[in-house]
């Protein structure tokens, strides 16, 4: 049967997606059976107890680490195999648990140097300095996306952790990624930061997927559209935040040992 135009538009596209994802380390198996899609223009979590499996799930999909066995496909191409500084430049782009600033350049600057693979500068050193000034509007247009404009002339090393965890989105966001996988988000932040970054990436996945971990429950409920539960590298449930937390067996294994 023929899908309606409206329907069709109501049922966003896969654009990362795992299937049968397998990892074996040893005799020891840290992902099983992994089946994962991860849609555009949402926020999809991946959460668990430590030890589920949600880093190297991650690791898996940004091919720090190569499966066992399983495929794994982004926006409809193979990734299996493919090697990880590959795959950012299709367009799957990770940040991580630990901020990755550079912490004596200025906000600005950091940005700049992001920009400078996408605009086919960053091999380019016998170019001058002030080449990088046709990055400056760009790079402004990104800090105040993330509302880090007014900051743009000071010392990273200067910025609270949360405003540097935002400056880190701002240089992920210049790579232009179709897929951003956050590492913890939230960790280590005071509650105010954690409103400010809970929004920047409900507004950043207006227009890409976003797929992160995150142990903040609160903040899980409130931005993200899709839940994935692991429990020792598997599934072990997904859905709505209502429908996972509703389960007995996510209750017992997760939220019941952990608090958000």
């Amino acid at each position: 049967m023929a899908v309606s135009a409206t329907q069709s538009n109501a049922m966003p596209r896969v654009v990362l997606s795992a299937r049968g994802l397998r990892r074996d380390f040893g005799g020891f198996t840290a992902v099983k059976n992994v089946d994962l899609d991860v849609h555009d223009a949402s926020v999809h979590a991946l959460i668990g107890p430590n030890g589920a499996g949600k880093t190297t799930v991650f690791n898996l999909l940004t091919k720090f680490l190569q499966p066992t066995s399983g495929t794994i496909t982004l926006m409809g191409t193979d990734i299996t195999r493919t090697a990880p500084d590959k795959v950012a430049r299709m367009g799957l782009v990770r940040s991580f648990q630990i901020s990755a600033v550079f912490p004596h350049l200025s906000v600005l600057d950091n940005v700049r140097v992001a920009l400078q693979r996408p605009n086919k500068l960053s091999k380019q050193f016998w170019r001058p300095l002030s080449a990088l000034d046709a990055l400056n509007d760009r790079a402004e247009q990104l800090l105040a996306k993330v509302g880090l404009f007014k900051e743009r002339n000071a010392i990273a090393a200067d910025l609270s952790y949360g405003r540097k965890r935002v400056l880190e989105i701002a240089t992920t966001l210049a790579l232009d990624p179709r897929v951003l996988l956050l590492d913890e988000p939230m960790a280590g932040m005071g509650h105010e930061d954690v409103g400010v970054v809970s929004a920047l990436i409900r507004e950043v996945a207006r227009d890409r997927a976003v797929l992160m971990v995150e142990h903040n429950l609160s903040v899980v409920a409130n931005i993200c559209q899709h839940v994935t539960v692991l429990q020792r590298g598997e599934i072990l449930a997904e859905g709505d935040y209502a429908t996972v937390s509703a389960d007995e067996r996510v209750r017992q294994a997760y939220m019941g040992s952990e608090e958000g």
